[in-house]
Parts: C-alpha cells; structure tokens; sequence
C-alpha cells in the first residue's frame, strides 16, 4: 500500500474505508484527476452513503460503493473538456472501464447509479446502489437527510473529511466549470440550475418551446408543393 493511502483513516463513524487494490486504485485515479474539493466529496459521499444502508439494514458491497463514490464526478475532470455527452456519462463510461474484470452485473449497475445520481426522481427507483448515490450525494451537497445522521456521526465525517467553509460556492464553481462548455447536456439535472447561477447568458432547454416549435408544427413545402400538384 501507497503511503499517502496508508495514511488515510482506517475507519470514520464506524464505517471502514475499503483498501482493496481495486478501491486503491480509484482513489488513486479520483486524486490524479479531480480538485481536491471533489475528492473530499466523494469521501463524505461514500461514507453518509454507508451509514444509510446500515441504518436500513441493506447489504451493500463497501469497495462497489466506494468506487462508485470515487467516480461520480469523474466526467468533471479536465480529461473531459471536449466531451459533448453529460458530464454523469463520462463518469458512469470510467467507472465501468475500471471495473472491466469485475462482474459485468456489477459494472453495470455502477455505470447507471452514477449516470443517474444528479437526476431527480430516479435512482430510488433503479437500484439500492443507485439509490444510496444519489441520497448521499444530496445530504453533502443540499443537506438532504440532515437529520438522519447523528451528530456523533456528522462530526465524525467532517473532522476525517473536512467540509471547507467556502465549500457550497466552491462546488458550484467546479461543476460549472465542468459543463460549461456542453451546456445542452443539463437540462433535467442539477447542473442546469448551476448554469444558470454563473452563465448569464445560459438559456435552459425548454420542453414546451420543443413542442411548440417542432417539425410537426412547421408545414412541409415539399409535401405541400406535392400535394398541389396531385389535385384535381
């Protein structure tokens, strides 16, 4: 093991941080890749992540977990400044290339937890893994579930993983900076909201002007021409 890994802590608020190579690994990667800030994420993420499958007695596999946690916000690494699809995407397509070897079960239920943690609604419904993403990353960033956690186990969380004072204005930024540059891929997810915070001239996909403005609604001169010429 890494000294810089060995380093880390064992356990935090009663839950163990894997140290498998393949959770190594992921970290590895995660901290090679993204701001510190994400990483610190992802840890909190992972951990408010196990404490809620405990409390709701779901078995849930810590290293698939915790690489899945490691890899939520892979797509927002600068490896991805040209990407056109959803920064989620990206990051479900990384993780599920890390877990090659693994079983493709597995992999794939990674792959759609990730893909799906930023969109409202859903991943309760997909899988308990994607659930339990989704959740987490909720508490961290909004506060959701506050108070499901004890405060033994928030302070626990923080003084292994600090949340810096400046934390909600910094993510907001390095999301923002993440899809910036493909804002047509927010719509329906948080990430829509952050652009419109920090681009003043982002427009949000809107559904009904798609509707009102689509071919149906927009006669075919083509067919129209055709059809002219067909009367009697």
């Amino acid at each position: 093991m890494k000294p810089e890994l060995a380093a880390k802590p064992i356990e935090v608020a009663g839950v163990r941080i894997p140290r498998t190579a393949l959770a190594a690994l992921a970290l590895e990667n995660a901290c090679a890749a993204l701001d510190p800030l994400l990483v610190g994420h992802a840890h909190r993420v992972f951990v408010f992540a196990a404490l809620a499958a405990r409390r709701e007695r779901h078995a849930c596999d810590a290293e698939t977990l915790y690489v899945s946690a490691m890899y939520a916000n892979m797509g927002l690494s600068p490896a991805y400044a040209h990407s056109n699809l959803r920064y989620e995407v990206d990051s479900a397509d990384a993780a599920r290339a890390l877990l090659a070897g693994v079983s493709p079960c597995v992999a794939e239920d990674v792959w759609r937890a990730i893909a799906l943690h930023t969109t409202p609604g859903i991943p309760e419904h997909v899988s308990p893994l994607a659930r339990l993403l989704a959740q987490a990353a909720g508490t961290d960033l909004t506060g959701a579930n506050y108070d499901a956690y004890t405060c033994a186990e928030r302070t626990a969380i923080l003084a292994a993983y600090p949340r810096e004072a400046t934390f909600c204005e910094d993510v907001i930024q390095a999301i923002g900076r993440g899809v910036a540059h493909r804002p047509h891929t927010t719509s329906g997810t948080w990430s829509a909201d952050i652009l419109a915070r920090l681009d003043p001239d982002y427009c949000r996909l809107n559904f009904c002007g798609l509707i009102l403005g689509s071919r149906w609604t927009q006669p075919d001169k083509h067919f129209l021409s055709h059809s002219r010429r067909q009367k009697p």
